[in-house]
């Protein structure tokens, strides 16, 4: 009783050592959280640049909005007033002095030969209206050789375009006057009779678009042959003008008329950041999702109709939801908590694993201060049997009397102290029987 009272009133706890154990975890951890944060992709800049198109066009009017919404995430998107589509695919092939992101028209993209340019998407069709002058009424294409034809600005897609079917049907520089203007420029001239024939890729809203439409002595050339002219050219897309829709009160134009188009393409270098990404193609379908004349509601943006690769976060963005964090925080918060989320690995990896192991290595601590005697005392049991002087068991006292004053030095919490108290409780056994035998040889 007096060895139990004893027991149960120490209740010292190994403090120093529990201390150990989690400085032990807590640096561990802290090692596999220093080396996961070698993987943690930099932050989004705060600027990035957009080359558009020419003021009053629909790349520089599409411009605005996009940088009006990312204004909102606070980035900052500066506009690069552009000749157009070639001049911006050259943009985005420079490594200094370019931009990160571009309007291009789809078609233009096959003459890079660069692998840093990837597509975003598609964005809106691009309609080719051809218009001829009151004199001038071709059934085919191949009919316009010898006229004077205005085919778009030196650096836009319209020229790309325009001269590539005119080469088709035989028309080049060496037969036919091709004059390279911008939009109103050559606008200007076919309404004076300075050319013949004009040559426009955008929108049908554009507003010399419908100017050109209204004038009575302006006929539209139709594709008769546009099955034809898309399997060349792939990138091109058949859509009908309907009747009515540039003017419902005025019927124009009076019949539903068959056109060739391509697709506006949001196009990027490829070491633009996911997160932008995500966020350019947020304000992508913020401005085009609803459709227009041409468009069907939702039918862009569009992972098809593109001249470059898909980015596997603008792939992910058109097949899933967007990402968890970005539907519940701001954009900077989202991009903060995706970056770090590789940062859970050591939690998962290290310190659950650690925190499971820890109790089971301390609890092996403690029972093994315990149980590290029996060893001895198992020594003294083992060497009884083989004592027959009365000497060897004054001695065999004297270790046991030394065994528990070791013992009794051993503090452990109170959950443990069952484990101690045998242990003390097979040492007096020992003694009782070693002072039983005492007796008896004296």
């Amino acid at each position: 009783m007096v060895i139990v009272n004893k027991m149960l009133k120490k209740r010292h706890y190994p403090q120093k050592e529990i201390l150990i154990y989690l400085f032990l975890t807590v640096l561990i951890t802290l090692i596999g959280f220093i080396a996961a944060y070698q993987f943690v992709g930099p932050s989004p800049p705060r600027s990035i640049s957009m080359a558009t198109g020419s003021p009053g066009g629909a790349y520089f009017k599409y411009g605005q909005h996009y940088k009006k919404f990312l204004k909102e995430s606070r980035v900052e998107l500066k506009l690069r007033i552009t000749s157009g589509s070639l001049q911006n695919l050259r943009l985005l092939e420079k490594n200094t002095g370019g931009v990160d992101v571009a309007f291009i028209q789809g078609g233009t993209g096959k003459l890079s030969n660069s692998s840093d340019i990837i597509s975003l998407g598609s964005l809106y069709y691009e309609p080719l209206w051809v218009f001829c002058g009151p004199e001038t009424k071709p059934n085919h294409i191949a009919d316009m050789k010898g006229l004077r034809i205005a085919v778009g600005d030196e650096l836009s897609g319209t020229k790309i375009l325009s001269t590539q079917l005119l080469e088709l049907n035989g028309i080049t520089q060496k037969n036919t006057q091709l004059i390279s203007k911008g939009p109103q420029i050559s606008v200007d001239m076919f309404l004076n009779n300075d050319v013949d024939v004009a040559f426009f890729v955008a929108t049908h809203r554009a507003p010399y678009i419908t100017k050109l439409l209204s004038q009575e002595s302006v006929s539209l050339f139709e594709f008769d042959r546009a099955e034809a002219y898309k399997i060349r050219y792939p990138f091109l897309n058949i859509i009908t003008l309907p009747e009515g829709v540039i003017d419902f009160e005025a019927d124009i134009p009076a019949r539903d008329i068959k056109l060739l188009a391509p697709t506006a393409q949001l196009a990027a270098r490829a070491d633009l950041h996911p997160a932008l990404i995500d966020l350019l193609l947020q304000a992508a379908r913020a401005g085009h999702m609803a459709g227009g004349g041409l468009e069907k509601r939702g039918e862009f943006p569009s992972s098809r109709y593109l001249d470059f690769e898909l980015s596997e976060e603008a792939e992910r963005f058109y097949t899933s939801r967007p990402p968890f964090f970005q539907r519940y925080f701001p954009f900077w918060v989202a991009t903060f908590l995706s970056r770090m989320k590789i940062m859970a690995l050591p939690l998962i990896v290290l310190l659950l694993p650690l925190v499971k192991v820890v109790p089971w290595i301390y609890r092996w601590r403690v029972r093994a201060r315990i149980y590290r005697w029996y060893s001895d005392l198992e020594e003294v049991g083992s060497e009884i049997h083989k004592t027959h002087s009365l000497k060897e068991y004054d001695d065999f006292i004297v270790k046991l009397d030394q065994l528990e004053k070791n013992v009794s030095n051993i503090h452990v919490p109170k959950p443990y102290a069952e484990g101690l108290f045998h242990l003390r409780m097979h040492i007096e056994m020992f003694r009782k029987k070693l002072m039983e035998e005492t007796n008896l040889m004296r």
